[in-house]
């Protein structure tokens, strides 16, 4: 039984609001609200980055269990944000927490989805023997162009998953649907992204997480009814809800999850942040359906049943309780803190 032995999770305590980039643009609040279903989204300090955020969420991670760090085999960092063109995150990682010398390695990028990747090639090699641990973890300040429709969005924080055997929720299952989509990319040396507006909805989002769901399901036998939660990647609130439906899930079973409305789109990091508080209130023999999704595009898509062991698990502070500890900052500040004005 391979699964999530330990998770933890970080979000910068900045926060700005809709209404404050809205009144900076001349736009309208309520509506960009009405769409989107975001209200304020989170900010990076000055001195946090994807790194940063990997090792304080990998951080939280192993404080909830008795787990020697040098047992971790493999530390993979999913972001599109990396602070190093050349030089990996991963490293950075695996020193700040004590990893040793004796472990595998790498960044990965998959734009939204690198962290859930990394997830998969932690349970890979814990199912091959090749180490005991993994620890995957999904990373991002994402990055939006000054008044483009992203910046309403684009958040930061992440969360990390160490892998292994006696899981606190055992991976039963694991599905990739994959294509060349292009509706979202951003050339080397390009500080801000470019998108396909209407084009990343049905074409990319909704076509891959729909179809990683449905294969999944019909690979392994399952139906909607067999999850007690869902938690799809979420670059607003309104996409992960409509993909719901779609699939037959009522709004009760991803509600848990919906992080977005509060902390806007944390890119790499979105839906493990979604996990995480799912986890953060799920019992014994409770599955969980975990889709996540990467323009240019791909989806993967994980069928996770809790187990006895979450009982005895540490789960504070929970996600929504961070979510809570916040502080708000104005347009000027935001600018500031992501480093798009400079003295």
């Amino acid at each position: 039984m391979i699964g999530i032995v330990s998770y933890g999770s970080y979000i910068p305590k900045f926060r700005i609001r809709v209404e404050e980039i809205a009144r900076v643009w001349g736009e309208d609040a309520e509506k960009i609200k009405g769409g989107l279903g975001v209200y304020e989204k989170s900010v990076p300090g000055m001195d946090e980055d994807a790194a940063t955020i990997a090792v304080e969420a990998a951080r939280e991670a192993i404080s909830r269990v008795s787990i020697d760090p040098s047992e971790i085999g493999a530390v993979f960092v999913g972001s599109e944000s990396h602070p190093y063109a050349v030089k990996p995150t991963a490293t950075i990682v695996g020193e700040a927490i004590g990893v040793g010398n004796d472990y595998f390695s790498a960044d990965l990028e998959f734009a939204c989805k690198a962290g859930t990747a990394g997830m998969q090639i932690c349970y890979a090699m814990v199912k091959a023997g090749m180490i005991k641990y993994g620890l995957a973890i999904g990373s991002d300040t994402s990055q939006a162009r000054p008044g483009d429709a992203l910046e309403y969005a684009a958040a930061a924080g992440g969360a990390a998953f160490i892998i292994g055997n006696d899981p606190i929720a055992e991976i039963e299952a694991t599905y990739s649907y994959t294509s060349d989509t292009p509706d979202f990319w951003r050339r080397d040396l390009q500080p801000y992204p470019s998108h396909g507006g209407r084009f990343t909805g049905l074409p990319a989002y909704f076509r891959h997480v729909t179809s990683a769901a449905r294969g999944l399901m019909e690979k392994h036998g399952y139906k909607p009814d067999d999850f007690d939660y869902a938690v799809f990647h979420m670059p607003n609130a309104k996409f992960p809800v409509r993909a719901a439906k779609m699939l037959g899930f009522s709004t009760e079973k991803i509600n848990q999850g919906l992080v977005v409305r509060a902390i806007g789109n944390t890119y790499s990091g979105s839906s493990l942040l979604g996990l995480c508080a799912t986890l953060d209130v799920a019992e014994p023999d409770e599955r969980i359906l975990l889709v996540s999704f990467g323009s240019g595009a791909g989806s993967d898509a994980f069928a996770i049943r809790v187990t006895d062991r979450i009982e005895d698990y540490p789960r504070e502070p929970a996600v929504w309780d961070k979510i809570e500890r916040k502080v708000y900052v104005d347009y000027a500040i935001y600018l500031k803190h992501r480093r798009k004005i400079k003295a």
